[in-house]
């Protein structure tokens, strides 16, 4: 099955759209822009979202529900969000469908227009904003700890699954505050637990940042984001979280009482990461030959194909893997046995490899006769024989293993593919050749930074926080720069 896939150095773009749909991930719908997570993709983002909801549960958060239309005079109520997001919206116009006998056909009844038009939902600030108006008089409503699961759709014309789709999954905060300060620790809580899940779960490295102004979200005083490196070289936006001032509040009148008596407007947070983390997970690790899943976010942790060829030996091999099976559960290990007669041992070996499960153990009669398994670890491809005994605490280490190095092996591309640059031509030269993250002076200006996006397609894709100061000057105009910012190609 891998032989199929396209490889990474002929085709990047191609290899990714092989594996997603080979990998049995997602595929396209039969509506345009839309996709369709499959069962053993869905159980990835399952993985997901319940480490990131344990995660926000423990940083004092709770879950709601909000309508997914939204109406359309709520977005003119703060300019610059509906300027950011006016030409990605999909408008429900109509209520109700009718025949017409004329035609045959089903049509749109011109009778049932709506008052006012409603947008489906492309983010919730504002419908979620003019609720907190009801929620908030005094601070001792304060703070509000919301998240919300949810899709969202905001209208693509050129889809990549997972990437880029005109309806996806994700997960917004939506917080509310009593002062400035709380709610900008709020912001860069949010950024830190978003970058703990990226290194330690998705087993991808990724540099703490802050957006530029042009790169900023709309609507917000500050974007904090967390940038990821894929194997193309082309940078990838992890997750983002906002610090929006007092603007939504202003937008909808929310103020509330202080200590003192005093009315204020309420400071707000937002932040999100989506569905997009899925295509993060297949671009930082995979290969030539299928997904690499960092074991803390693999549906299956083993898989356990038996070798024999008659049913007598099936049935002797049967016990000892059903055994070792009910160990490694003890553990927490998910385990698979694959006893199907329908598919030959090579097929299921390369299955299982093009869906990345972590570790494969094969056991034959002469398995059985010196107490012994094969084990092949997915990350490197390695085998080895190993005695059964103790085989639940070798697993479990093999496991941690695996999480670690797969996270190092993505640093170490990363930390390869970093460069600093003085000149524009060197700058240019670099993108080109390589990609990867490009350091370089700028003068702070929008002006230089839209020409660098017009002439290169690079876009700086943060500030990293705790930036070492370094004078220099900008190589576009020449002039004076304090720090060096971060700019890749991305998706």
């Amino acid at each position: 099955m891998a032989k199929e896939l396209t490889k990474r150095s002929d085709n990047y773009s191609q290899w990714y759209n092989d594996l997603v749909i080979k990998a049995d991930l997602a595929e396209n719908s039969a509506v345009r822009g839309c996709m369709v997570i499959k069962p053993y993709g869905y159980a990835i983002w399952e993985k997901i979202q319940s480490t990131l909801d344990k995660m926000f549960k423990d940083t004092g958060h709770s879950n709601a529900y909000f309508p997914l239309f939204i109406p359309k005079s709520f977005f003119s109520k703060e300019a610059s969000h509906v300027d950011g997001f006016a030409k990605e919206c999909a408008v429900v116009t109509h209520y109700r469908l009718k025949h017409d006998p004329v035609t045959n056909k089903i049509i749109v009844d011109p009778d049932a227009k709506l008052e006012e038009e409603l947008i489906v939902r492309p983010t919730s600030e504002t419908i979620i904003w003019s609720t907190y108006k009801n929620w908030i008089q005094s601070y001792r409503d304060l703070p509000i700890l919301i998240n919300q699961w949810a899709n969202v759709v905001r209208w693509e014309m050129r889809t990549r699954l997972f990437l880029r789709t005109a309806e996806f999954l994700w997960q917004e905060g939506h917080t509310a505050h009593a002062t400035y300060q709380e709610a900008l620790e709020e912001t860069e809580r949010m950024m830190n637990v978003y970058a703990d899940f990226a290194e330690n779960w998705l087993a991808v490295p990724v540099i703490k940042g802050v957006k530029s102004e042009n790169e900023r979200f709309a609507g917000a005083i500050e974007t904090y984001a967390i940038e990821a490196l894929m194997q193309d070289g082309k940078a990838l936006q992890a997750g983002t979280s906002h610090f929006l001032g007092q603007n939504f509040a202003k937008a909808f009148d929310v103020k509330f009482t202080d200590k003192e008596g005093k009315l204020d407007y309420v400071w707000a947070t937002s932040w999100g990461v989506s569905t997009r983390l899925m295509g993060a997970l297949v671009m930082a690790h995979s290969d030539d030959n299928g997904l690499i899943l960092p074991p803390k976010l693999a549906p299956i942790h083993v898989v356990i194909v038996p070798i024999y060829k008659s049913n007598d030996q099936l049935e002797l091999i049967s016990e000892k893997a059903l055994s070792i099976k009910k160990l490694l559960e003890k553990k927490g290990i998910s385990v698979k046995y694959d006893d199907r007669d329908t598919y030959k041992p090579g097929w299921k070996f390369a299955e299982y490899e093009l869906k990345g499960i972590p570790v494969r153990i094969a056991i034959g009669p002469r398995d059985i006769e010196n107490n012994t398994i094969e084990i092949a670890r997915r990350d490197t491809l390695q085998k080895e024989v190993h005695s059964i005994d103790n085989i639940d605490e070798y697993i479990e280490k093999l496991l941690s293993d695996i999480q670690t190095n797969i996270y190092q092996k993505a640093l170490n591309f990363r930390n390869e593919n970093t460069f600093s640059v003085e000149t524009y031509e060197e700058f240019k030269q670099i993108l080109d050749s390589k990609g990867g993250f490009i350091k370089a002076h700028w003068d702070g200006t929008p002006e230089t930074e839209i020409k660098i996006k017009e002439e290169t397609k690079a876009t700086i894709r943060c500030i990293p926080l705790n930036n070492i100061k370094e004078e220099g000057k900008c190589m576009i105009t020449g002039k004076p720069s304090k720090q060096r910012v971060i700019f890749a190609r991305a998706y």
